[in-house]
C-alpha cells in the first residue's frame, strides 16, 4: 500500500470513529479540517419555554449535540443570558399569550428538525377561586399557542420530515384538586398530540410525548409551596437528564421513534 493510500486510510478510519449516529461529523474535528465534508446540513430546533429550567436544558443539549437552537421565550434578559454562554443558539423573544403573530425569525423558518415544547404555566387555584381569565391564559399558554405555533411551521416540519416533542404533565395527572386549570390544559396537549400524531403520519412527521414525574425546577418549587408539600431537588429528576430523554428521543434511527416517554425519579433508599 502506498504512503498515500494509508493515510487515506487513516482518513476514513478518523472520520467513521468520529461520526454521530445521524451521520453528522463532529463540529470540532471539522474546525480543526476545514476540508472534512458534512454529509447532511446542520439540524435545526425550536424550544418553546426556553429559560425555564427544562427548556434551558434542551436548549444546551440539543446545542451541544449538533443542532442549531432557536431558543424563544418572553424574557430578553434570560434569553440573551443563555443564548450567550450556549454556542450555535440564538434567541427570540415569543409572548404565548398573543401567538398569532410569530416573530419574523420563525415565520421565515424554510425547514425545521425539531420542535420542542417546553413551555407552560402552573397555577394552584380551586374551581371556585379561578376567574375566567385564568383558565384563558392557561389554555392558552398551555394548548392553544402550542398548536397555533405547531401549525404555523407544518410546512417547515414537513420538509425535513420532522419531530414534535410536548412535554407534558407527570404521568397519570388527572382530576387534581385546586389544579383543575392545569389538569385540564395538559389533558387537551394529550389529545392535541395524538391527533397530530394520526394526520401528520402520511407527511413522514413524528410526535412523541414525554411525561414527566417531579423536575427539579423553580416551577415545581413553587406549585409544590403553593399545595404546602415540601420540595427536595435531590428526589427529583434533574433539567439536564429530561433534556437527555427529548434528545434520545429525537436521535432514533429512522426505523423507530417513541410516540410517548413517561419518566420518573429513580427510587431512593
Amino acid at each position: 500500500m502506498s504512503g498515500r493510500s494509508r493515510a487515506r486510510r487513516r482518513l476514513q478510519i478518523q472520520v467513521g470513529e468520529i461520526r454521530h449516529r445521524d451521520g453528522l461529523l463532529r463540529p470540532e474535528w471539522s474546525a480543526r479540517h476545514p476540508c472534512a465534508k458534512i454529509d447532511q446540513m446542520a439540524r435545526t430546533m425550536l424550544v418553546t419555554g426556553a429559560t425555564g429550567g427544562v427548556g434551558a436544558a434542551v436548549v444546551r443539549a440539543a446545542a451541544d449535540r449538533g443542532y442549531d437552537v432557536t431558543a424563544a421565550g418572553r424574557n430578553d434578559v434570560l434569553l440573551d443570558r443563555l443564548c450567550a454562554r450556549t454556542p450555535r443558539t440564538s434567541p427570540v423573544l415569543l409572548d404565548l399569550q398573543h401567538p398569532v403573530d410569530l416573530p419574523a425569525p420563525l415565520v421565515e423558518l424554510d425547514r425545521l428538525d425539531a420542535l420542542v415544547h417546553c413551555a407552560g404555566i402552573a397555577e394552584v387555584a380551586s374551581v371556585d377561586e379561578t376567574p375566567y381569565a385564568l383558565w384563558l391564559e392557561t389554555l392558552t399558554v398551555n394548548v392553544a399557542a402550542t398548536a397555533e405555533i405547531t401549525r404555523a411551521l407544518l410546512p417547515a416540519l414537513r420538509r425535513a420530515d420532522g419531530h414534535v416533542v410536548f412535554i407534558n404533565a407527570a404521568p397519570g395527572l388527572h382530576a387534581v384538586p385546586r389544579w383543575s386549570a392545569y389538569a385540564a390544559s395538559k389533558a387537551a396537549l394529550r389529545e392535541l398530540a395524538d391527533s397530530l400524531r394520526e394526520e401528520e403520519a402520511r407527511h413522514g412527521l413524528r410526535v412523541t410525548t414525554v411525561y414527566p414525574g417531579g423536575t427539579a425546577t423553580e416551577l415545581l418549587r413553587k406549585v409544590r409551596g403553593q399545595f404546602g408539600r415540601p420540595f427536595d431537588a435531590a428526589d427529583c429528576i434533574r433539567p439536564e437528564t429530561l433534556a437527555s430523554v427529548v434528545l434520545t428521543a429525537l436521535d432514533l434511527r429512522d426505523d423507530a421513534y417513541l410516540p410517548e416517554v413517561s419518566v420518573l425519579p429513580a427510587p431512593r433508599k
